[in-house]
């Protein structure tokens, strides 16, 4: 490992785009690292200590909300109330944090898909964010439920939706990649007549399937989470990549997203 040539900078969340597999993408500053060309070799992640917040930038000894300082979790429209119960939103009705992040955030179409892996789980996202969504939740395959046109209605529907379909994803079991066995085009059908009448007109027609792979040599057996409060230096051999987790050899698994806005350098 050549710790001159090693590049820095705050995490983000990995950028995906889908192939043949998920293929992953790591920005430490302006350095894009192609993480599925790491997998079989063995690397380290170092943290030097700092946390910048993902909104403002400022130093912050805590991270709250997967990135934020702790003014910015409280006031930013990144992390409004809305982002995790979008049946709260409001800016349909003209009230928001910040009326212009919501324009472009809220007041645009809204997918509601249902996605397979441990479950079938019920989720949002906008329509420019497919299949990232998928591919960060770590989805076998998905498919499209409903699209609407705000974050709002899409929230009526996801709500309608969690008295039949979990809303979260059970991460060790995505992981382990124990996968259940059903078919979303079924399930989607056997779910259109629960909806009032006002919501199914929402109802995509489109029953395509999209299957996501993922660059795994070897899932872990037993997972064991890892990350920088408790670990200044992660090494090890990278297994593969799921979701928005690195995968070691040796069962430990690190969650990027989680570590959004701490400084670290990546040696191989």
């Amino acid at each position: 490992m050549n710790s001159q040539a090693d590049p820095s900078g705050n995490l983000r969340k990995m950028q995906t785009r889908l192939e043949d597999v998920a293929h992953y993408t790591l920005k430490l500053d302006d350095t894009p690292i192609d993480m599925n060309a790491l997998i079989g070799k063995s690397i380290r992640l170092s943290f030097d200590g700092t946390i910048n917040c993902i909104a403002c930038g400022q130093l912050t000894k805590k991270s709250f909300g997967q990135g934020f300082c702790y003014p910015c979790f409280r006031d930013a429209p990144q992390a409004s109330e809305c982002i995790i119960r979008p049946e709260l939103c409001r800016a349909h009705e003209g009230e928001a944090r910040d009326m212009g992040w919501a324009e472009e955030h809220c007041l645009v179409e809204q997918i509601v898909y249902l996605a397979r892996s441990s479950a079938v789980k019920v989720g949002i996202t906008r329509a420019s964010q497919m299949p990232t969504r998928w591919i960060d939740q770590g989805a076998t395959d998905a498919i499209v439920f409903a699209r609407v046109p705000n974050r709002y209605t899409a929230g009526l529907v996801e709500v309608a939706m969690k008295e039949h379909l979990t809303d979260r994803t059970n991460w060790q079991r995505m992981l382990k990649n124990e996968v259940i066995d059903v078919d979303l085009v079924a399930r989607k059908t056997s779910l259109i007549d629960t909806l009032d009448a006002d919501l199914r007109q929402f109802i995509d027609t489109d029953d395509t399937v999209c299957a996501i792979e993922y660059p795994v040599e070897r899932y872990p057996e037993k997972v064991k989470s890892v990350g920088f409060d408790k670990h200044a230096e992660i090494e090890g051999c990278l297994a593969g990549i799921k979701g928005q987790y690195l995968i070691f050899d040796d069962n430990r698994v690190l969650n990027v997203r989680k570590h959004n806005g701490y400084r670290v350098s990546l040696a191989v």
